[in-house]
C-alpha cells in the first residue's frame, strides 16, 4: 500500500499495524511519475484530494492495483469511471467533515461583512490605532439577511443549523428538493431557480461538491445576477466560481466581497483575488475547511476501514460509483 501525503501519526501506526504500507515521512508531494510508479506497484493508493488521478495515471496502474483508498470526501481529483473500467474500487470519507467544514463557513459568513480580517491586521499594523469612533470601520450586520445555500446535503444543511442561530433566513438551491421534515427544521426555502435565488440573496455559501454539471456553476452571466451587496463565501472547490469574473465584479463595486477558502487551481491563487484581499475586499484561506486534528484522524479511520474491509473480501461501507457523482 502506497500513502502519497503525510497522515495523522496515529492513523499512520495503525496503517503500518495492519498493512505493508510505504509512507511519505517528509510530505513532499508527488509527482505524476511518482504516482504512475506507485500505482505500478501497489494493490492500494491512498492518495489526497491534491493528487490527480485522471485516466491518463490509471493507464499505468498494474494488475495488483484494486483500491484507490481517497483520503477526502471530494472525489473530482478520481477518475471514477476510469478506475471501474480498469476493475479499481475507489472509497472516499464523507460524513466526518461536515461540522468542520461548516464552522469554517460560517466563520467566514461572519468575517467577511465585518471586516474582522481588516480590522485584525490594522491591529498588527505599522500604524498606530487611534480609538474607537461612531463612523469608522463599519461593516454590515447578518441577522435577518437572506443566506443562499448552493447544495443542501450534510454540509449545507450543517451550515444552515448554524446560519438560522444567527438569524440569517435560509434559502437553498439543490438538485433535488430535500425532504420536507429537512425543510421545515432548518425553516428553509426552496429555489428551483438558481439564477432566481442568486438575484435575491444578501450572502451566497457554496456547499455543492465539483462535478462536471458544477464547472463554473457561478459563471459570469450567474454572478452579474447578485445585488451589488451581496457577499460569496466558498469552502467547497474553487472551480464552482468563475473567479476572474468574480474577482471583476468585486473591483468593480458590482459584489461587495467574498470569503474563499478554495480556489480554481491550488495551491496556485489567482493574482487579482489577492490584489483585493490585500485591499481588504476579499478574505482568503488557504484550504482549512476540514483542517482539525479530529477531522483527519476520523478520516484516516474512514481510510483504514474501508481497506480493511475490501481486503477482507467484502464491499468497503464508502465505495463510490459514477451515479453518485
Amino acid at each position: 500500500m502506497v500513502v502519497t501525503r503525510k497522515l495523522p501519526d496515529s492513523v499512520e501506526t495503525r496503517m503500518r499495524e495492519l498493512f505493508d504500507t510505504r509512507l511519505n515521512l517528509d510530505d513532499t508531494p508527488m509527482t505524476p511519475a511518482a504516482i504512475a510508479e506507485a500505482m505500478a506497484d501497489a494493490d492500494v493508493l491512498v492518495p489526497t484530494v491534491t493528487d490527480r488521478i485522471d485516466a491518463h495515471a490509471l493507464g499505468h496502474a498494474g494488475d495488483r492495483l484494486k483500491l484507490i483508498a481517497n483520503f477526502g470526501n471530494g472525489v473530482d481529483n478520481i477518475d471514477v469511471t476510469a478506475a471501474l473500467q480498469r476493475g479499481i474500487t475507489v472509497t472516499n470519507t464523507p460524513g466526518v467533515l461536515t461540522e468542520d467544514t461548516a464552522d469554517m463557513t460560517m466563520a467566514l459568513i461572519l468575517t467577511v461583512p465585518r471586516r474582522l480580517i481588516e480590522g485584525a491586521t490594522l491591529m498588527t499594523g505599522d500604524k498606530p490605532w487611534t480609538g474607537w469612533t461612531p463612523t469608522w470601520m463599519l461593516g454590515h450586520r447578518i441577522s435577518g439577511k437572506r443566506l443562499g445555500i448552493i447544495g443542501m446535503g450534510r454540509i449545507g444543511q450543517a451550515v444552515a443549523r448554524r446560519a438560522r442561530a444567527f438569524g440569517l433566513q435560509i434559502h437553498y438551491h439543490n438538485r433535488r428538493r430535500v425532504p420536507l421534515k429537512i425543510e421545515e427544521s432548518l425553516e428553509a426555502t426552496w429555489w428551483e431557480s438558481l439564477d432566481q435565488m442568486l438575484a435575491r440573496m444578501d450572502i451566497i455559501s457554496v456547499n455543492c461538491p465539483h462535478t462536471p454539471a458544477t464547472y463554473h456553476l457561478l459563471s459570469a452571466r450567474r454572478l452579474k445576477l447578485l445585488q451589488p451587496g451581496a457577499y460569496i463565501v466558498n469552502t467547497a472547490r474553487g472551480e464552482i466560481i468563475d473567479e476572474n469574473a468574480l474577482a471583476r465584479m468585486i473591483e468593480s463595486g458590482d459584489v461587495a466581497g467574498a470569503g474563499l477558502d478554495v480556489f480554481e487551481h491550488e495551491p496556485a491563487v489567482n493574482p487579482k483575488l489577492v490584489r483585493l484581499a490585500r485591499a481588504g475586499r476579499v478574505v482568503l484561506l488557504p484550504h482549512l475547511g476540514s483542517a482539525t486534528i479530529e477531522g483527519r484522524v476520523d478520516m484516516g479511520t474512514k481510510v483504514i476501514i474501508n481497506i480493511q474491509t475490501f481486503m477482507d473480501g467484502h464491499r468497503p461501507p464508502d465505495r463510490v460509483l459514477p451515479s453518485m457523482l
